[in-house]
């Protein structure tokens, strides 16, 4: 697991670690944040095709999940 300041998720770039549909690299493109203002979730767009998916930011520490940078 690496370190991750939620933060500075915006517009961070990844890879999943086990692609489906031919999506293998994402782009985070909204940050979801609570009453806090705190980061709860992410917002992740496929390059492949235009598909979101809501992510909790926590799991984009597991390696065997995702990986930082497109690989």
């Amino acid at each position: 697991m690496h370190k991750i300041n939620p933060n500075k998720l915006h517009h961070s770039k990844w890879t999943a670690a086990q692609p489906s549909n031919k999506e293998k690299h994402f782009i985070v493109t909204q940050l979801l944040r609570d009453e806090e203002e705190n980061v709860v979730e992410v917002v992740i767009e496929a390059i492949y095709s235009p598909r979101e998916r809501f992510v909790p930011w926590k799991n984009l520490k597991n390696d065997s999940v995702w990986k930082a940078g497109w690989q």
